[in-house]
C-alpha cells in the first residue's frame, strides 16, 4: 500500500525536529528532550503500535503502565492522561488523541505469538524490536517492561476473556505525547499480539517530532488531579537547577 505523509497544518514547519514515516515491521528509538513532542500518526489502519519510554538521563527509571492506569484510576488512555515512570515522576503527557484506542493490558508479540499466528517465517515482532533498540542503546533484556499499544482496543469481558476491537483501526489518527522530561522512546510497528488477522500486515506509521508550546500554568495533563499535580512537582524538581 503506498501511503504519503500526513500533513501538520497546526505545526510550524520551522519547529519540526523529525517527519519520517516507519514501515510495518520496523523499529525506532529516538531521545525527545523536555517540552518537545512526539506525534504518533497511524497512516492506515494500525494492526497496532508498541511503545515503551525511559529517563534517557537515567534510564533506570521507566515507563510503569500498572502506576499510569492505577494512579489515574484508568487504564485506557486518552488525550489529558499521562504516562508515570516507576519513580513516580512524568515521562510524557498525551496533549493530543484522535484515536482514544490505547491498550495498557496485553503486553507485545514475540516469536512465539508470531509463530503460533502467522506459521513458520521470518515475521519481525515488538519484543525482538525492544531488544534490538535496547542494544543499540547499550541497554538488555533486563531493561524490557510492560509497553504501550497504541491504535489497540482490548476489550475485558465480566469473565476476564480479552477481545480485540476491530473498529479503531483510523488511517489518519494520532497521539501527542509531550515529553516531560528527556525521554528514551523506542517505537515497534508490529501488529498487536492478539490481532485477529492471520496474514502478516503491519501498516506504516509517521513520526513527528516538534519543539512545542510551554505549557501553561491551566494546561490540563499537569492539573488534572492531585495525584498528577504531585508527579508533576517531582519531575520538575529533576530540573530546578536547569
Amino acid at each position: 500500500m503506498n501511503t504519503t505523509l500526513a500533513p501538520h497544518p497546526e505545526i510550524d514547519p520551522s519547529l519540526l525536529l523529525l517527519d519520517e514515516k516507519l514501515p510495518g515491521g520496523d523499529y525506532w528509538h529516538g531521545i525527545i528532550k523536555r517540552g518537545n513532542t512526539l506525534r504518533i500518526t497511524d497512516l492506515a489502519g494500525s494492526h497496532g503500535v508498541s511503545l515503551v519510554c525511559y529517563n534517557a538521563n537515567s534510564p533506570i527509571e521507566r515507563l510503569n503502565v500498572a502506576d499510569t492506569a492505577k494512579i489515574q484510576f484508568n487504564a485506557f488512555l486518552k488525550q489529558g492522561m499521562v504516562l508515570y515512570s516507576d519513580m513516580g515522576r512524568i515521562l510524557c503527557s498525551i496533549t493530543s488523541d484522535t484515536s482514544g484506542c490505547h491498550d495498557l493490558i496485553c503486553g507485545c508479540s514475540n516469536a512465539a505469538s508470531n509463530t503460533a499466528k502467522y506459521g513458520d517465517g521470518d515475521f519481525n515482532n515488538s519484543r525482538n524490536n525492544f531488544l534490538k533498540a535496547l542494544g543499540k542503546r547499550g541497554l538488555t533484556r533486563k531493561d524490557l517492561m510492560p509497553n504501550i499499544n497504541l491504535f489497540s482496543r482490548v476489550a475485558v469481558s465480566p469473565d476476564g476473556d480479552l477481545q480485540y476491537d476491530l473498529t479503531c483501526e483510523k488511517a489518519g489518527s494520532y497521539i501527542d505525547l509531550r515529553a516531560e522530561m528527556n525521554v528514551l522512546a523506542i517505537v515497534s510497528n508490529c501488529p498487536h499480539v492478539l490481532h485477529p488477522s492471520t496474514e502478516y500486515k503491519p501498516q506504516p506509521i509517521q513520526l513527528t517530532i516538534w519543539k512545542s508550546p510551554l505549557p501553561t500554568a491551566d494546561d490540563v495533563c499537569r492539573t488534572a488531579n492531585p495525584e498528577v499535580v504531585r508527579g508533576f512537582i517531582n519531575t520538575d524538581a529533576l530540573f530546578a537547577q536547569d
